[in-house]
């Protein structure tokens, strides 16, 4: 008989080998899924993680690994901060949206002008729109007492009614002929996050992304108030001996999670997918609590995690256009991600003992 029993200490070997174990088991069921829907799934495995990479066409798809991997990194590490201090922010999507319209904003309402001040404006727009809609969640946890997942989740439903609107209406580009989406703005030249290495992805998201993981090891690792968010998260009652103000995490968590969330908004609208439309999220405010907990909360751990889904993404679109698998599939093998995680983290904390019944 199998028994599960409490280690005295979280094993560190298990802590790091738990996302590489999550992955590999993510790939034996997900071969499965595959083959149920009558594919090869050694073949549909490889077009995921191999084809992006080393294909025919991998001189294509490499720079959209960074392309989808920023945002991903850059919410997830927002996240992480709160996460790491008990602090539950679940609505980055909402978060991610507000920033984009802020940021948008910006942009549409100085076009068709063009001075070099326009897109960092855009930029602390985007900012503080994503922080403004995490405050809202924070303040009212910290005034009533309300639950930051719950709220923080609905206000998602929320933003997205907001984008409906805005794309519909206030933002509606006046020359679209009577389609929904604001005006593009890769085509005006100072609201347009541009590639500045022309062929590599790589854009001002990118670079800021990777700002924001050596910021938060640099926090975690030798600050104070990374102190304060560690040890709020592993040791709460000890956090209030030590002198952790509760109220001010709370608000530090949630506003940074979401100016990053809006800055990664920011970064999408006015680059990649080029205007405000009514599908303009694509979800990728919940894919970075994945890509947050099989990075272990760790900066460089998320910053591998988030290459690691974009991956998916990409592989993912290429199965869906080469093999006919369907979206649905691709997203329930992203999902079979967090929660094999979830379910091998048990290792961490718990040892597996094989218990001989006595015979009386």
């Amino acid at each position: 008989m199998l028994k599960l029993e409490k280690r005295p200490q979280p094993s560190q070997l298990w802590t790091w080998a738990t996302p590489v174990l999550a992955v590999l088991i993510t790939m034996v069921a997900g071969g499965a899924l595959f083959a149920a829907l009558g594919q090869d799934p050694v073949a549909a495995i490889s077009t995921i993680f191999w084809q992006p990479l080393f294909g025919e066409f991998a001189f294509y798809y490499r720079p959209q690994l960074l392309i989808k991997g920023a945002p991903l990194v850059l919410i997830a590490i927002g996240l992480s901060l709160g996460f790491r201090a008990g602090i539950w922010n679940i609505g980055a999507e909402g978060q991610y949206i507000v920033g984009a319209l802020a940021g948008a904003g910006v942009a549409l309402a100085f076009y068709p002008a063009e001075s070099a001040l326009i897109f960092p404006l855009m930029v602390l727009a985007g900012a503080l729109g994503g922080w403004a809609w995490g405050m809202i969640p924070a303040i009212l946890k910290l005034r009533f007492g309300t639950n930051e997942i719950l709220v923080s989740l609905m206000l998602v439903y929320v933003a997205e009614q907001l984008l409906a609107a805005m794309a519909l209406g206030l933002m509606k580009n006046p020359e679209g002929r009577g389609f929904p989406g604001s005006r593009n703005l890769r085509q005006y030249d100072s609201a347009h996050n541009a590639e500045l290495i022309t062929g590599t992805g790589m854009h001002w998201g990118v670079v800021v992304a990777l700002i924001a993981v050596i910021f938060a090891y640099v926090l975690l690792s030798r600050h104070l108030l990374g102190y304060h968010i560690r040890l709020a998260g592993q040791a709460p009652r000890a956090a209030r001996f030590a002198g952790v103000r509760p109220a001010r995490l709370v608000l530090f968590c949630l506003g940074t999670s979401g100016a990053l969330a809006g800055l990664a908004g920011l970064f999408e609208v006015a680059g990649p997918a080029g205007q405000v439309s009514i599908d303009f999220n694509v979800g990728y405010g919940f894919t970075a609590i994945i890509v947050a907990f099989l990075g272990r909360l760790h900066p460089f751990g998320i910053l591998l995690a988030g290459l690691l889904m974009a991956l998916t993404y990409i592989g993912g679109e290429l199965a869906q256009s080469n093999m006919g698998l369907p979206a649905a599939a691709i997203q329930l093998f992203q999902g079979m991600l967090l929660f094999f995680l979830l379910a091998v983290d048990l290792l961490t904390n718990y040892r597996i003992r094989l218990v001989t019944k006595e015979v009386a």
